[in-house]
């Protein structure tokens, strides 16, 4: 049977009518779930659903002066000059002077270099994405090299990182580069594989998921404001990754020894604002993603620089349309990355005929905003890897490709992988892909009031380990096509909920849980959709905590 591609005019019937029951009785009355009641008495350690009210950028979205044209700096919107080296002198120009907007005003700017954001508080304004276009016409591959991978083969890494528009600090540019230009691995985390250069800040005393303060050894060198990592590493017997699985007899019968790439992501970074000091007692931006206990050794540390306050508004990247590549063969014809980025955005932003779409690489506290994947086809929609936390994606679009699919090439969808933990996806129609959990166990992640035509395939290793940990929450789900791989979470994902959900049967792609045993996962409104109340799981996080 055939549950590929669809329409798009027989996709938004199916979405249609998904969205209003699929029947032709009486619309249903709004039905409130007993987890929604449960979750408001206890929301900040709730065992299926996690606390995702905080994800995304608290940083404000319009930028004090100065305000600069990129045409001051050259670039000609007649789609033949290059543009790039303007754009980016233009945003060299407001990073020395500490920060601003630089314009980009209607037409077509060519570029033929990667758009480089490498500076704190840096915005790069278009006028709008049906206004202003960046028209690539150089992939990275050819722009900076051949990225091998970092478990062997031959394997392009541009297949999962990289951005045509880049925001990372300039020293991780710096780094990166150097280190492709060596034929060696660049780091991609907050620390990466060059974790012994980064010293520790202070120690940590036990304290339980969901707590808002911690109390340390040392307070001294931590101030309101600044910008610490969280660091757990992991104990001869795996307790830290058990406990990201929900514990129990499961996990602990679970193989982790093997799972070498999984290993690899560990010790668990989780970057965070200290709001406040209070002798040894210290209270976060947010609250803690796990429990921290002795053995895994926990620990404020430093970090690699990050990028804070940037953001990309209101333009479409428009790459050369070449036919997407095979698998992991991707020659980096990329859209909008965030490495090393904490509170920063995009928002208005389009991409079209693009390799991957929009990048969260050891991203968090992000949001991506109205953002939409368009054109011939990509193999990652939206990637969000390497320990990328607390972020926020709304109001989202993939549209149905333009060209059919080449043989041999893989399509995605919303992707999370590397122990990444806490972002949340919310309000998207997406006319093609999945819900792609790529192994790499990560957890306690939202997909929340989303249409979506299922006929996407989730990748991943064996080595990366589960696809799941604990606490994935599907909440308000229509699938236009019925699949049910990767929607309904029961019996799938251990400590999960699926609430919301139209009916769905198994076909394609089909999933067995990594973890034996009773999963303790919740399935409520089976067959409802927006009839769910609350609509929107984050929306309704973000105003019971207001």
């Amino acid at each position: 049977m055939n549950h590929g591609n669809i329409g798009r005019r027989a996709f938004l019937i199916g979405a249609t009518a998904v969205a209003l029951g699929a029947t032709a009785g009486p619309a249903r009355a709004a039905e409130v779930p007993a987890l929604w009641r449960e979750f408001t008495r206890s929301p900040f350690d709730h065992p299926q659903i996690p606390y995702v009210g905080r994800a995304g950028s608290r940083a404000r979205t319009t930028r004090p002066r100065p305000v600069t044209s990129v045409t001051d700096f050259g670039a000609v919107p007649d789609g033949t000059t290059d543009c790039a080296p303007a754009i980016n002198r233009a945003i060299a120009a407001a990073g020395r002077a500490g920060g601003g907007t630089v314009l980009i005003p209607p037409g077509t700017f060519r570029i033929d270099d990667v758009i480089r954001l490498g500076h704190s508080n840096v915005v790069l304004r278009g006028a709008g994405s049906a206004r202003t276009t960046l028209y690539a016409t150089r992939h990275l591959t050819e722009l900076i090299g051949v990225y091998g991978s970092r478990y062997g083969g031959d394997k392009s890494s541009w297949s999962w990182a990289g951005g045509l528009i880049w925001l990372a600090p300039e020293a991780r540019w710096r780094s990166l580069t150097d280190a492709i230009r060596a034929k060696a691995w660049p780091f991609e985390g907050w620390t990466g594989n060059k974790r012994d250069e980064w010293s520790t800040l202070t120690t940590v005393e036990p304290a339980r998921q969901g707590s808002w303060t911690i109390t340390v050894a040392d307070p001294r060198p931590l101030r309101p404001g600044a910008l610490v990592l969280l660091r757990l590493a992991d104990d001869a017997d795996h307790t830290l990754l058990e406990h990201m699985c929900g514990g129990g007899p499961g996990t602990e019968a679970y193989s982790w020894d093997d799972k070498t790439k999984l290993t690899s992501y560990v010790p668990y970074e989780w970057p965070v604002r200290v709001t406040r000091v209070q002798g040894r007692r210290i209270t976060l931006e947010r609250p803690l993603p796990l429990d921290i206990r002795p053995e895994w050794d926990p620990r404020l540390t430093t970090h690699a620089e990050e990028l804070t306050g940037s953001g990309v508004e209101g333009l479409t990247l428009e790459a050369t349309e070449t036919p997407q590549q095979p698998h992991l063969l991707d020659k980096g014809f990329n859209g909008v990355t965030f490495q090393c980025a904490y509170d920063c955005w995009a928002d208005d932003v389009t991409v079209r005929h693009v390799d991957n779409g929009f990048g969260l690489v050891a991203a968090s506290a992000c949001t991506l905003r109205r953002t939409r994947v368009a054109g011939r086809g990509s193999h990652h929609p939206y990637f969000c890897r390497e320990g990328s936390h607390d972020n926020l994606i709304e109001d989202f679009t993939i549209e149905q490709r333009t060209t059919p699919a080449p043989s041999g090439t893989q399509l995605h969808g919303i992707n999370v992988e590397g122990l990444s933990s806490y972002n949340v996806w919310s309000r998207g129609v997406m006319e093609m892909g999945t819900f792609d959990s790529h192994r790499g166990l990560p957890f306690a992640n939202v997909r929340t009031d989303i249409t979506v035509n299922n006929n996407g395939r989730h990748g991943g290793d064996a080595s990366a380990g589960p696809l799941f940990g604990a606490r994935f929450t599907h909440w308000n789900i229509r699938v236009t096509n019925g699949r049910a791989g990767l929607m309904k979470l029961d019996g799938l994902a251990p400590c999960s909920a699926t609430v919301g959900i139209n009916e769905v049967r198994e076909f394609d792609q089909i999933d067995v849980p990594d973890f034996t045993g009773d999963l303790n996962t919740r399935l409520e409104l089976y067959g409802t959709t927006d009839a769910v109340r609350p609509r929107n799981l984050y929306e309704a996080q973000v105003e019971l905590s207001r």
